[in-house]
């Protein structure tokens, strides 16, 4: 592994845009960053596997040959990205939410939305990356960040991201440290570029005020902060810190390339194969002149050969064993990945089945969702001085009426904010506003009963008033 420290010394020897260039030159050729790159593909429905499988021919002597005649479907399934999706979502897909109002608005805009993007790269990628960047949180992928770890204390100290938006153009890198963030650039040298990384932009704090300045000046640095620690929060999608795709890969391989093989049946058994008997003195170039003519004219006579016989024959398509292992490969597939297949869910089941399906999924969730806890403290920690634990409402389909229904028995035991939070079709933070909005309806309600009690021992003291006058002239 290389390492922070090892980045330090090669800074000393190389200077630091050559120790960021051995960096990436290294972490690229990382099992991690190799397997994450694999995954983007799947999830691209561009299966690396199947993609890459060429069709090959045997001679009699067992001479390989590149089949160029017969079909090559590549048949990609999406398996890999909506077990993935399906995954994140029933744990992110109605938003997380804390036990102590104001929080989540104290971390960005679009908060929820983010972290899903990073719960779908910690799944995919073994692991994603919170960056606080001021105000927000924004993601960094595994494909786009190389890690710099600390030998020592196993924390992460520093790291360098860097992107390149064509072939053509420079790349770009940004070195980001406890003590701030380096901008560079990588010029190609037949462009004239010195083919190194280069500083375009010096060290800056991660928080920079700058002075007012006229319309034509530029604004001045005035002051520099940084945060306690690297402003950077490793996410995983479980204690493996592994791609989902690990484990998965051969039964996605097995699933595309039989379905792709079935594609190619249908269409190589369409045509029909001609069994030649008595044409033992036909040559090689004899026999391609046949299949010539019958490929391109449809027809081709053997009147010039005697005792030629030319049978036609279809080959069977073993349909049924395809199909069956379709389904059962499909059914492993869902099962290893502890996803629930909602097809397999009938109409009008009942919550009790509908939550047994749900048993596995559950399982794996916990493990997710753990991942997600150490990473959301950590942020929150980073931003607010304080950890504070998010909190879940998984994304379960369910007979919704039957769910209702068994609340709404229950309700004359239960508080207001307990039968929200059990109502299927509401999200925590439907429920927080509902309580929000209820209680000022309720403050507004007891304002405007102080008033009208007001308003009566004011009337009351001025008949009081009244009568003590009356009485004092008589």
């Amino acid at each position: 592994m290389y390492t922070y420290q090892d980045f330090i010394e090669n800074s000393v020897s190389f200077g630091i845009g050559g120790a960021i260039d051995g960096l990436l030159s290294i972490y690229k050729e990382t099992p991690s960053y190799k397997i994450a790159i694999d995954a983007d593909s799947y999830s691209r429905q561009q299966n690396s596997t199947i993609m890459n499988f060429i069709k090959k021919l045997y001679t009699v002597e067992g001479i390989a040959q590149i089949d160029t005649e017969s079909a090559n479907n590549k048949l990609c399934s999406d398996f890999y990205r909506q077990l993935n999706v399906m995954r994140n979502m029933y744990s992110l897909g109605n938003g997380i939410s804390f036990d102590k109002s104001g929080i989540k608005e104290k971390l960005g805009k679009k908060f929820d939305q983010r972290l899903k993007k990073a719960g779908y790269f910690a799944l995919t990628h073994g692991v994603s990356y919170l960056f606080w960047n001021l105000d927000h949180i924004h993601v960094f992928k595994a494909t786009e960040f190389a890690p710099l770890w600390d030998e020592e204390t196993g924390e992460l100290r520093a790291g360098v991201r860097w992107w390149q938006i064509d072939a053509n153009k420079p790349v770009y890198a940004v070195l980001y440290e406890i003590d701030g963030y380096t901008k560079f650039r990588k010029s190609d040298r037949s462009k004239g570029g010195t083919g190194k990384f280069e500083i375009v932009q010096p060290k800056h704090a991660y928080k920079v005020t700058y002075s007012k300045a006229d319309a034509d000046l530029e604004p001045e640095i005035v002051g520099e902060e940084n945060y306690s620690s690297l402003p950077i929060i490793p996410m995983y999608a479980t204690d493996l810190r592994q791609s989902t795709l690990i484990g998965m890969k051969g039964k996605l391989d097995a699933h595309d390339l039989v379905n792709s093989g079935f594609a190619n049946d249908l269409h190589d058994c369409a045509e029909i194969y001609w069994i030649l008997s008595g044409a033992g003195g036909m040559d090689n170039k004899d026999l391609q002149k046949f299949m010539n003519r019958l490929k391109y004219n449809h027809i081709a006579t053997l009147e010039d050969m005697d005792d030629v016989k030319a049978t036609p024959y279809t080959q069977e398509i073993p349909y049924q064993s395809r199909k069956e292992f379709l389904t059962e490969i499909r059914n492993q597939i869902f099962e290893d990945f502890g996803v629930l297949d909602v097809h397999t869910v009938s109409a009008g089941a009942t919550n009790d089945h509908i939550e047994a399906g749900y048993q596995p999924m559950d399982n794996v969730a916990d493990d997710y969702e753990f991942e997600i806890i150490e990473a959301v403290e950590q942020l929150t920690k980073l931003v607010l001085g304080e950890a504070y634990t998010p909190l879940f409402k998984r994304n379960k389909i369910s007979n919704m009426k039957e769910q209702t229904d068994m609340i709404i028995e229950c309700s004359d035991y239960l508080d207001t904010e307990t039968v929200l939070n059990h109502l299927p079709f509401l999200t925590p933070d439907e429920v927080k506003g509902i309580m929000d909005r209820k209680e000022a309806e309720e403050y507004e309600r007891l304002n405007e009963r102080a008033d009208i009690s007001d308003s009566d021992d004011v009337e009351q003291a001025k008949d009081d008033e009244m009568e003590n006058d009356s009485s004092e002239k008589e």
